[in-house]
C-alpha cells in the first residue's frame, strides 16, 4: 500500500461507504481523477487532522454533511447572483411562498 498506514486504510474504506458524509463526498470527487487507491489515501490523510485535534487539543468533532451542503449551496447561489448583478444581468428569484400555496 503506497498511501497511508496499514491501520488507516480500512478506516478510510469504511468512512467512504457511509452515504452523505463528507468523506464519501470527497472520495467520489477524487476517485475519477486519482483512482481508488490514491483516493482512499486522500481520505486517510484527511482523517488524520481531526483525529490529531481530538487527541491533542480535546477538540470536538462535528460531522459535515448534507446540512452543511445546503447552507453552502445557498451561500454560493447568493454569491453567484450578486456577481451576475455586478456584471449587469437582471436576476429575478422565484417567490418560495407563491410556489407552496
Amino acid at each position: 500500500m503506497a498511501n497511508g498506514n496499514a491501520q488507516e486504510v480500512p478506516v478510510a474504506n469504511a468512512a467512504v461507504k457511509v452515504k452523505g458524509r463528507i468523506f464519501e463526498i470527497i472520495y467520489r470527487r477524487s476517485v475519477p481523477r486519482l483512482g481508488h487507491n490514491q483516493a482512499i489515501g486522500v481520505i486517510a490523510h484527511r482523517q488524520c487532522r481531526p483525529l490529531w485535534l481530538i487527541l491533542h487539543q480535546g477538540a470536538r468533532y462535528e460531522e459535515r454533511g448534507p446540512a452543511v451542503s445546503k447552507q453552502s449551496r445557498y451561500q454560493r447561489t447568493r454569491r453567484m447572483i450578486r456577481q451576475l448583478r455586478n456584471l449587469g444581468y437582471r436576476i429575478e428569484l422565484p417567490n418560495p411562498q407563491a410556489s407552496q400555496a
